[in-house]
């Protein structure tokens, strides 16, 4: 890489003053965006925009210090960084040009995933099979269905329901191969026909469900809960927190319990196509839907702190890994796969509880949501802060796996999620 400017951190900074009050250190998005304006700079015009595909902090910024950016485009039209201090590495990451589509990310090369992750880069498997995938079905046919879910009620639309889940089941070979791959793992034998077309038709259910859900008809639910009691203390405490949760379930009927706990919010954290989605599903009721944070931008990290400054919880999927983006091997179901830490270090950075979430759909009307406790940053010192994530990015992965064994057809993730670790998947008819 060559060099491009040094930057010198302005002891009066503003950011400075609130970062903190008698240690001051600069935010990791105020770099981030001095990065950028310096990019923006090089290209000689302020038309260039950049949207922050991987980013890895390895020392904090004191004020007054003196940096050095450097920089290399890539093949992709990325642009990967790395700043330094007196010769220590202080930030490194790729940016991706704001126009570039999002799985753009997912071709950023070798080079630049050894950059951003170190010398124990793990290769980055699960998100180039789900994210590249494309959906079946046509606009046509789902706008008809709705139609008919919201005209004819949620009975006849659970009939139909059956037809719908046949045709994804027999045309759709590879999901159905990874979804018998999974069921292999979880229910520790080998699945039938029949346990394949449970876990579709489950997935298909809860899609449904979402439609009334987005439409406040809470009253056609059956839903039990457990660890209500430990969601009602964080929100008389007034703190906020993070909610985990993962592909598992339905997310969605979060929004029936937060009904029933005055003073509960939940702001979802997302990328940009994840959150178009939501919106489409609260279009014809928007005051319900719940404010939508697109991760992948500069601002994120600091509306997820205002959010939980207000008291409000800040929900994240946190079971796929996304483009460069650090990640952590952990044996989940007997085989070892990559889980994102970012939602954890987030979370440490901020000094907030986190939380498991999971929906899980038990048949007809009835869903439990499970609310688990993985980790309390409040109180965590700075030099034993990545073990502490480490170790609660290992109770995520745990908690997961539970659920996955007690309600194994509320998986999901319908792509090979471990890599053919076990050598399962490989050769086999779907």
């Amino acid at each position: 890489m060559s060099a491009l400017t040094t930057l010198r951190i302005d002891p009066g900074h503003p950011a400075l003053a609130g970062h903190f009050p008698g240690a001051p250190v600069l935010p990791g998005v105020v770099l981030l965006d001095e990065t950028v304006r310096a990019l923006e700079q090089r290209q000689g015009t302020a038309s260039a925009r950049w949207t922050v595909a991987a980013a890895k902090f390895l020392k904090p910024v004191l004020p007054g210090e003196t940096l050095i950016l450097e920089c290399e485009p890539l093949a992709n039209g990325s642009m990967r960084f790395a700043v330094s201090s007196a010769g220590r590495p202080v930030a490194s990451g790729v940016l991706r040009p704001a126009d570039a589509p999002r799985h753009a990310s997912h071709r950023v090369s070798d080079e630049a995933s050894h950059a951003t992750a170190g010398p124990a880069a793990e290769p980055r498997t699960s998100d180039a099979h789900w994210a590249g995938a494309p959906e079946r079905g046509s606009a046509t046919l789902t706008s008809i269905m709705i139609f008919l879910s919201l005209s004819l009620g949620r009975p006849v639309a659970r009939a139909l329901l059956c037809g719908i889940a046949t045709y994804f089941f027999v045309f759709g070979p590879r999901a159905r191969r990874h979804a018998r791959d999974y069921l292999r793992r979880a229910l520790d034998r080998e699945p039938s026909l029949l346990d394949v077309f449970r876990q579709i038709f489950t997935f298909s259910a809860t899609i449904l469900d979402r439609l009334y859900l987005g439409r406040e008809r809470y009253e056609l639910f059956d839903i039990t809960t457990e660890g209500e009691p430990l969601m009602r203390s964080i929100v008389a405490g007034g703190r906020g927190a993070f909610l985990l949760g993962a592909h598992l379930g339905s997310f969605e009927i979060m929004s029936a319990v937060g009904r029933r706990q005055p003073g509960l919010r939940v702001a979802m954290a997302m990328y940009e196509d994840n959150a178009s989605k939501l919106k489409v599903l609260f279009s014809r009721n928007p005051d319900s839907a719940p404010e939508i944070i697109p991760l992948g931008h500069l601002e994120a990290m600091l509306r997820i702190r205002d959010c939980l400054d207000r008291g409000s919880f800040v929900g994240m999927l946190a079971d796929r890994t996304i483009g460069e983006a650090p990640a952590q091997r952990v044996d989940f179901l007997g085989y070892p796969a990559l889980f994102p830490s970012g939602p954890m270090r987030a979370a440490a950075a901020l000094k907030r509880p986190v939380f498991f979430m999971t929906g899980l759909y038990r048949g007809a009307n009835r869903y439990h949501v499970a609310f688990r406790q993985i980790a309390d940053f409040t109180d965590v010192a700075r030099a034993s802060r990545e073990a502490q994530v480490q170790a609660a990015i290992g109770r995520y992965v745990a908690l997961l796996e539970e659920y996955c064994r007690s309600d194994p057809y509320n998986w999901f993730n319908f792509y090979d999620f471990w890599h053919d670790a076990s050598g399962g998947g490989r050769g086999e008819a779907g």
